[in-house]
C-alpha cells in the first residue's frame, strides 16, 4: 500500500509504516493547503486524469490546519472519513506527539459511516461492515492507540449503491438504498428489507429514480431523507440536479423543503435540521414554515458528508466531476469568490459560519463521501483485511468460572 504524506513544513514528522501494523499510518503536523494540481494542457484539476485501477497504489497527499491536532486532543475527538472514489476510510485523531494521525484502511467503495467509541458501521460496494473496539477503558495497543476497531461482521447485501446509514435506538441498522429508492434494513435471508419509500416512487426497482441519498435520525428513528428530485423514472434525477432537490419527512411523507440543488447529509441537531445544499456549496438549515433552505456558510467544493457535535459541524468537500456536476450554481459561486474547489473537510462554527479547522486531500483523491465524529476517541486504529494482524489479534470473553488452583 502506498500512502504519501504531503509535507509542507520542515518540522513535520511522519510515522513510517510499521511491520506489526502493516498499514500506511501517517502523522501530520500542520501546514498550508497543498496546491491544487493541474495538467499541462488545460489547467484542469488532477481528478480529470483517470486514476490507477489498483486502488491500493493510489497516492494521497494530506495537509491540515495548524490548530487541528490540539483541537482534536482538547475535545477528545476523532473523525472517520470515507472516500468511495479511492476505497478509503481514514480514522483521523491526535497522537501522543501532538500530531494529526491518519490511519487508513481500504474498503472498496467506502460510503456511509456512523460510529462511536465502541462501534463503527461502514457501507461498501456490496457489503455492510460492523467494526468493534476490542480495547478496555485506559487500555492501549501498539503503545499508542486508545481504540482498536476490528471487523466482526460483513453482511453481503449486493451492489445497492448504499449511501448513508443510521442506527435505531434498538441497535438495528437503517440505510439508504439508493438503487431501489428506499430506506432499508438488513435481512437474515435476503439482500435487504425495504421499510419505507417516497410516495412518489411507484415501485421498488433497481433504477435509482430520485437519487435518495441522505438520512437524518431523530431520537433513534429515521425521520428525514434527502433526494435530488421527485422523479419516478429510471435515472430521472440527473436532469433535475439544479433545483429539484427535496427533504422528506419519513413519518408523514410530507415534503418539508424543496427547490434544493443536490441536497445531501441531513442531520438533526439541537432542534434544527441541518443539511448540505451541495449544488450551491452551502451548509444550512431548514425553515419548516417556509419549506425553504436557509444558508449558513459557503464551502469551496461539492458538499457531501456532515457530522455535528456541540456547536461545530464537520463538512466534507469534493472536487466537482466533469459533466455530472457541471451547470450547478457551485461553479458560479467559485468563480465569484476566485476559489478553487477542495477535497477535504472543514470544521465550521454553527454560531457564525467561521472555519475553525480543516483537512485537505490532494493527489489521487478528489472526493469525500461521508464523515462521522467519534466522541471520546483520541487516537484510533482499525484492523485491515489485508494484514497478518487480522489473524493474530484474538480477544475473547468467557462465562467459565475461574478454577481454583490445585492444592
Amino acid at each position: 500500500m502506498t500512502n504519501d504524506n504531503k509535507q509542507n513544513d520542515p518540522d513535520i514528522r511522519s510515522n513510517q509504516d510499521k511491520s506489526e501494523l502493516d498499514t500506511g499510518l501517517d502523522a501530520v503536523a500542520t501546514g498550508a493547503p497543498a496546491p491544487v494540481r493541474a495538467d499541462s494542457a488545460g489547467g484542469q484539476p488532477a481528478q480529470s486524469t483517470p486514476a490507477p485501477r489498483d486502488i491500493t497504489k493510489l497516492k494521497v497527499e494530506k495537509s491540515c490546519s495548524r490548530g487541528l491536532a490540539g483541537w482534536l486532543a482538547q475535545h477528545r475527538l476523532s473523525l472517520a472519513i470515507t472516500s468511495y472514489q479511492t476505497g478509503r476510510i481514514y480514522l483521523v485523531g491526535s497522537d501522543p506527539q501532538g500530531r494529526v494521525s491518519f490511519f487508513e484502511r481500504i474498503f472498496e467503495r467506502a460510503m456511509g459511516v456512523v460510529g462511536n467509541a465502541q462501534r463503527i458501521y461502514l457501507g461498501g460496494l456490496y457489503q455492510l461492515w460492523r467494526f468493534e473496539n476490542v480495547l478496555r477503558p485506559n487500555e492501549v495497543i501498539h503503545g499508542q492507540f486508545d481504540k482498536c476497531y476490528v471487523p466482526r461482521n460483513a453482511q453481503t447485501i449486493g451492489d445497492l449503491d448504499i449511501h448513508e446509514l443510521g442506527i435505531r435506538k434498538d441497535g438495528r441498522v437503517v440505510f439508504v438504498n439508493t438503487k431501489y429508492s428506499c430506506l432499508a434494513e438488513l435481512s437474515p435471508t435476503h439482500s435487504f428489507k425495504a421499510i419505507w419509500k417516497p410516495k412518489f416512487i411507484s415501485k421498488l426497482a433497481p433504477e435509482d429514480r430520485c437519487h435518495l441519498n441522505g438520512l437524518a435520525m431523530v431520537d433513534g428513528e429515521p425521520k428525514y431523507v434527502t433526494a435530488v428530485c421527485k422523479s419516478d423514472s429510471v435515472d430521472g434525477w440527473r436532469e433535475r440536479r439544479r433545483d429539484g432537490g427535496v427533504v422528506i419527512d419519513v413519518e408523514t411523507d410530507e415534503i418539508v423543503c424543496e427547490g434544493l440543488s443536490m441536497p445531501h447529509s441531513p442531520r438533526w441537531h439541537n432542534g434544527r435540521l441541518w443539511l448540505l445544499n451541495a449544488g450551491t456549496g452551502q451548509l444550512g438549515w431548514v425553515d419548516f414554515e417556509k419549506k425553504a433552505f436557509v444558508p449558513h456558510a459557503f464551502v469551496p467544493g461539492f458538499a457531501r458528508g456532515l457530522s455535528i457535535i456541540g456547536n461545530v459541524a464537520a463538512v466534507g468537500l469534493s472536487k466537482p466531476r466533469n459533466q455530472r456536476f457541471e451547470g450547478l450554481q457551485l461553479d458560479d459561486e467559485l468563480k465569484q469568490r476566485d476559489a478553487e474547489p477542495w477535497c477535504g473537510v472543514q470544521i465550521i462554527s454553527l454560531a457564525n459560519g467561521d472555519v475553525l479547522n480543516w483537512i485537505r486531500f490532494d493527489g489521487d483523491m478528489g472526493e469525500i463521501f461521508d464523515i462521522a465524529f467519534l466522541p471520546n476517541v483520541k487516537h484510533p486504529m482499525m484492523i485491515g483485511l489485508r494484514t497478518n494482524e487480522i489473524r493474530d489479534l484474538i480477544t475473547f470473553e468467557s462465562d467459565i468460572p475461574a478454577q481454583a488452583p490445585a492444592a
